[in-house]
């Protein structure tokens, strides 16, 4: 054989790899993996000695001060936890807030001689603990040596010394544990590991140097301590209320508050920083990217979980997370927006729910919502694309903002809700709620999208048979016509529209979207002559299951009579402005004479919408039409919130701590048709953990009651608040006020 053919010949493959493969690790690249979890903790060593053993051995450090016991003060009626706004957490640990002063007593074998003994606390959280890192703190109790940690000696008793510890008001958010550890000529004797000196620390918007301090104490009890909210929904002119259980201090929600961080591999280090946490849990909150917490769904099909309409309470939602590991179904935007807001008040960042009505979802990243008709004024739903929300609830939460401009801290916008990504990721936000006024929209983080969805123009655009577009009308006054937020304090509502934006043709509003635009937003800069034909769609409250007229009203301003060509139509709408079906299209010719009026009647029977309605009974009516003198085009919307039946809640006790109460609930079925699998949700704080049942089969006409027995837990004012759902019938709710004495 030749020695070009012994070249070219094979070699033999290599034998196919057997086995899992090798495991990714950070070794080679750092020196140990980053701590991520704050569940997973480090084994500390009772005895770390300073000296090489001897002949025999490592010498005793028992003949020295040992630790006999050690009393975290954690009860909820001690000075800790009611000086730390903390005796409401249902948890059997230590809870605090940083930045602020808390105390713990330690008994000694024998008294405390504070010229010769030495002694340390020392508070450690994750699984690789360093002392530059802010993961491993030794707090001492003399003047003479001090970390970033104070500590002092408040008082010595016997053999029982009580040290105060003062946090720094911007350490690591989340679970510690502690050590007590005493200094001897040989080495350090430490207490062991035990879960009962596991302590919690949260923000702290009652300190100035916290990086959440809000120094308002009505704004705080409501936005830090306040368990019971309203979210707001329905349409601008038919706001409708949705109570709510944030239910943040219930058992177990501060341990799933911090599981959400655990599961992003969000760094411990990060962890004290409140920007980084509620960017990393805008992302967390909703499943797209990451397995979060919630599934959204906006189809009308629940069949494999509960339907956002159904939800009482944030309690159910994180607890069953933080137990199976899997994202929870399902949630729309104001439940999305509710436990967002039960992990930001867990934490001790202040938060509130935000609901904007009249919201655009801008789809191209303009401060246009284009709505294409053809020539004749009719709107071409296959070419629309982007569409304007009846409402949109997002969250509000109170921070300073080192990394803008002065000016720029204070309240900022996050939302879960997983519309469009941001960094590649589905959240949104911080964004400072002043530079969305002011139009700073190249600050982060995402203010310009959150600045579109209040500041949009609705422009309708005539398609030509070439395919191109002409605006025909601009109207810059529908987005974000109102920003609603539950009063502090109160169960009234607070209107905060002029919080994001300067009023409507004010010279500051002009001056702020000609900012905006600097930053690269683009407005419609036509303005396409207004017509002089009204069109006026009125005002309805109609029931579910009801016939009804709509009155469309034609004004004619001009001096001569006009002919419009006019398109009326109803469809069934999904709360985010998309149209499930349309149930009424009528192509009336309108004649009215100059200066007058004229009706147009179109009857809308319910047999025709009913079984047709998603969850939240919208019909959207819209009418546009063209001016046969001018060629002008004339448009009007109308969103009609059917009213669904309510629960009735009767709460029957003598309202004492302690004491026994009965709430009763009763439903009646007010169609001639059946309601098929209905299930009743029940809760209240203070008072009842989430309670539900099912019913197969309510027959049209008939009655059902549940009763359930409560104990009253704690002082105050509450609600019991309830839901009915079922696939024929969403969104029915009621809820009962109760007051707690003594």
């Amino acid at each position: 054989m030749s020695d070009e053919a012994t070249i070219a010949a094979p070699s033999p493959a290599p034998p196919a790899p057997t086995g899992p493969p090798p495991k990714v690790t950070n070794r080679g690249r750092t020196a140990a993996p980053a701590a991520s979890a704050n569940s997973e903790t480090s084994d500390i060593p009772e005895y770390e000695y300073f000296i090489q053993p001897g002949p025999r051995g490592y010498p005793p450090l028992t003949e020295y001060l040992d630790i006999s016991e050690v009393d975290m003060m954690k009860r909820p009626d001690e000075s800790n936890k009611i000086a730390h706004h903390t005796a409401l957490y249902h948890s059997d640990y230590l809870i605090v807030r940083r930045g602020q002063e808390f105390q713990v007593k330690i008994t000694f074998s024998r008294p405390y001689k504070p010229a010769e003994d030495k002694f340390a606390l020392e508070f450690v959280i994750g699984s690789s603990p360093q002392f530059s890192k802010g993961t491993y703190v030794p707090v001492f109790p003399t003047k003479q040596r001090q970390t970033t940690w104070e500590g002092r000696i408040t008082n010595t008793s016997d053999n029982v010394v009580t040290m105060a510890i003062t946090p720094a008001a911007n350490c690591i958010v989340g679970k510690y544990q502690m050590y007590v550890a005493v200094v001897t000529p040989y080495g350090i004797r430490r207490t062991r590991k035990e879960s009962t000196r596991d302590m919690y620390i949260l923000f702290n918007p009652w300190v100035a140097e916290d990086a959440v301090f809000l120094d308002d104490e009505t704004e705080r009890q409501e936005c830090v301590m306040t368990e019971m909210g309203i979210i707001y929904h329905g349409s601008y002119d038919d706001i409708a209320e949705r109570d709510w259980n944030y239910g943040q201090f219930n058992y177990g929600i501060l341990d799933s508050c911090l599981y959400i961080m655990d599961r992003a591999e969000m760094p411990i280090t990060n962890r004290g920083d409140p920007i980084k946490i509620v960017r990393v849990a805008s992302a967390m909150l909703n499943s797209r990217d990451d397995e979060g917490v919630l599934v959204g769904n906006w189809s009308g099909d629940y069949t494999y979980g509960v339907a956002p309409t159904s939800w009482t309470g944030s309690t159910d939602i994180l607890l069953t997370y933080n137990s199976s590991k899997m994202p929870v179904c399902y949630a729309q935007c104001w439940v999305y927006a509710a436990v967002f807001n039960t992990f930001l008040r867990c934490l001790g960042i202040p938060s509130r729910v935000v609901t904007n009505y009249y919201s655009a979802h801008d789809n191209d990243g303009n401060l246009k919502t284009d709505i294409i008709m053809d020539e004749n004024g009719k709107i071409d739903r296959n070419r629309t694309r982007d569409s304007i929300w009846n409402y949109h609830c997002w969250n509000e939460c109170y921070m300073s903002r080192p990394d803008l401009p002065p000016g720029f801290g204070g309240w900022q916008v996050v939302d879960a809700t997983p519309q469009e990504t941001s960094d590649g990721m589905y959240r949104c936000g911080p964004a400072s709620v002043q530079a969305i006024k002011h139009g700073q929209i190249c600050f982060p983080f995402d203010a310009a999208f959150v600045f579109a969805e209040i500041n949009s123009d609705v422009v309708f655009h005539s398609r030509r048979k070439d395919g191109t577009l002409e605006p025909v009308r601009v109207n810059r006054t529908h987005v974000g016509r109102l920003v609603l937020t539950k009063s502090p304090g109160d169960v009234t509502r607070r209107d905060i529209t002029d919080q994001y934006k300067f009023a409507e043709g004010s010279t500051e509003e002009r001056t702020v979207l000609e900012k905006a635009e600097e930053y690269g937003c683009k407005r419609e800069k036509s303005s396409p002559p207004a017509a002089d034909v009204d069109v006026v769609l009125p005002n309805l409250e109609i029931s579910v299951g009801d016939n009804f007229e709509l009155n469309v009203e034609f004004e004619n301003k001009s001096d001569e009579r006009r002919t419009v060509d006019a398109y009326i139509s109803g469809s069934v709408v999904y709360y985010t402005g998309v149209a499930s079906t349309e149930f009424l299209f009528l192509t009336p010719r309108v004649v009215i004479e100059p200066k007058m009026n004229k009706k147009e009647v179109a009857i809308v029977e319910s047999k025709k919408y009913m079984k047709r309605l998603v969850e939240q009974a919208n019909l959207h009516f819209i009418v546009t039409g063209k001016i046969r003198e001018t060629g002008l085009i004339i448009t009007a919307m109308k969103v009609v919130t059917l009213r669904n039946p309510k629960l009735i809640i009767e709460v029957s006790g003598r309202g004492k701590v302690s004491e026994e109460m009965i709430a009763t609930v009763e439903f009646t079925n007010p169609f001639s048709f059946n309601l098929e699998n209905v299930y009743i949700r029940m809760e209240g704080p203070g008072m009842m953990e989430p309670k539900s049942r099912y019913y197969r089969l309510v027959i049209g006409g008939s009655s059902l009651t549940w009763t359930e027995y409560f104990t009253l837990q704690r002082t105050g004012t509450s609600r019991v608040i309830t839901t009915l759902d079922c696939p024929a019938l969403r969104q029915v709710h009621g809820q009962a006020s109760v007051t707690i004495n003594p």
